[in-house]
């Protein structure tokens, strides 16, 4: 499954990262891997931030080019409920990796969890080093806005864009 959305205005970028928090199902067996590519300024830490704060990080998220991984507990369930729990979000930002093999040395494979949501920025920089993600997106600068295609890459990926798809008029399946 394929999604596009285009993003005419940062509040854009902020509205698509609140809808993937609302719409990733944390509650399926495994962790749930975000990647992220684009060009630098292409919206990923603001789309990221968003993301988070729906997910109850109240602290400043920011790219993590220098420390090149962030930890961040997250709520998710039912807002209210006996059935909320907490989980970790880690935030990879990958830029600043000269190789696939440094990857190795951050640890990320002890993340891989049911209780974690794994967001990779500039993840294709990983080669192989990472499983496979649930979805991939693809974010671009567009004139004065962006541009997100989303791919799904496994069953949760699906459901996770098919649920984002009903919540937002704005993606286009291709």
């Amino acid at each position: 499954m394929e999604l596009l959305w285009d993003l005419p205005a940062l509040q854009s970028t902020e509205c698509l990262g609140a809808s993937l928090a609302r719409s990733c199902p944390l509650d399926l067996p495994g962790p749930r891997l975000l990647f992220l590519s684009g060009e630098l300024g292409s919206g990923k830490t603001t789309l990221t931030s968003a993301l988070l704060a729906t997910l109850g990080v109240t602290e400043s998220v920011r790219s993590p080019t220098y420390a090149l991984i962030e930890l961040y507990s997250i709520q998710h369930g039912a807002e209210g409920s006996a059935a909320r729990h907490s989980a970790l979000a880690v935030h990879v930002d990958l830029y600043r990796l000269r190789s696939a093999d440094e990857l190795v040395q951050l640890g990320l494979r002890d993340y891989l969890n049911d209780e974690t949501l794994l967001i990779v920025e500039w993840a294709e920089r990983a080669g192989a080093e990472l499983p496979r993600p649930d979805v991939w997106l693809q974010l671009e600068v567009a004139g004065e806005g962006r541009r997100c295609h989303a791919r799904a890459h496994s069953v949760a990926g699906q459901s996770w864009l098919t649920a984002m798809a009903a919540q937002s008029g704005a993606a286009v399946a291709r």
